[in-house]
């Protein structure tokens, strides 16, 4: 495992976009694995400031984000198909088409998953993943327990990622209880992983997850098993190490 240590928010994310951006610039046509939540936003605000510069093409890149609530459907400014056009999609040359994100609405949920998992599988897998880390040590939505094992699937949110997200819903009671997730199988065959973490509060799960017994009741430290995991974090989230 490799770890950048970062200054700050600002520096960590920077650091994050370098490694992105090289992997793009050397295989155009990279298949990029996306994360949402707070962690990664700076990364995608300095993707955009050096595409605005001329400094990295997206036209021939493909996304595949690693979920969605069940239940919301793009438009909703809650659903992350939303948070990912407002924070990178709308201001970089991707393709639309090349962009997916879990059908958040579909009607059919095991459906839904396999066309997911076939998705991924099409496009060549996931040459790159940039993953953020729970508090409880989720990766996506994968909370504690999930196993290993596991493709694309539906789950029943834990209390805690309930409680960490009900500030974009305005209050717990309105927010969705599950969500589809891409799986911890599925992740681990991403060739490249980068894990971006900033602040205090991450200090504890770092450490445990990334230097603590393998566990599925601490869902990242399966990542102690993959051969090429960048760690990005800033100086308080590495403070335990």
């Amino acid at each position: 495992m490799k770890i950048y240590r970062a200054k700050d928010y600002k520096d960590m994310s920077r650091k994050a976009a370098n490694i992105l951006s090289a992997q793009v610039i050397l295989k155009e046509n990279s298949v990029l694995g996306l994360a949402t939540g707070s962690s990664p936003i700076g990364v995608y605000q300095q993707l955009i400031e050096w595409y605005r510069k001329g400094d990295i093409d997206f036209s021939h890149v493909t996304t595949i984000n690693l979920d969605e609530y069940c239940g919301l459907p793009p438009s909703s400014k809650q659903s992350y198909r939303y948070f990912m056009n407002v924070n990178l999609f709308d201001h970089i040359n991707i393709e639309p088409e090349n962009t997916h994100v879990p059908n958040g609405v579909s009607p059919d949920a095991k459906q839904e998953c396999s066309r997911y998992e076939n998705l991924i599988r099409r496009v060549g897998g996931i040459d790159m993943q940039l993953l953020g880390l729970g508090h409880n040590g989720h990766i996506g939505f994968n909370e504690p327990g999930s196993a290993f094992e596991a493709e694309t699937h539906c789950v029943d949110l834990s209390e805690s990622t309930i409680e960490a997200n009900k500030q974009y819903f305005g209050s717990a009671e309105e927010m969705p209880r599950q969500a589809y997730t891409v799986g911890i199988k599925t992740i681990m065959q991403a060739r490249r992983i980068v894990v971006v973490v900033s602040g205090e509060s991450k200090a504890g799960i770092v450490r445990d997850a990334l230097f603590g017994p393998i566990t599925p009741q601490v869902p990242a430290s399966v990542l102690q098993l993959h051969n090429n995991v960048t760690l990005v974090g800033d100086e308080a989230a590495l403070s335990l190490l």
